[in-house]
């Protein structure tokens, strides 16, 4: 399945970048507590255009957009 222009750039955006506007949230924002500052969460988007599936993360050691399907 192709995935969408917007998709594509989503895939390319920092830690701190915002879903683009078809990206709805998938259940609730896993939360991984560690010593302070070092605790991060992870949340899961689908895009309601082209059926594509990310994870957005705050751990700075990890892809902050990740494309698991598209």
């Amino acid at each position: 399945m192709e995935i969408c222009t917007s998709c594509e750039e989503q895939g390319k955006k920092t830690r701190n970048g915002k879903p683009h506007e078809l990206l709805s949230k998938d259940g609730i924002a896993r939360i991984f507590k560690g010593i302070n500052p070092r605790g991060f969460e992870e949340q899961d988007y689908h895009c309601l255009s082209c059926k594509a599936k990310f994870t957005h993360s705050t751990d700075k050691s990890d892809r902050p957009w990740t494309l698991w399907q598209g």
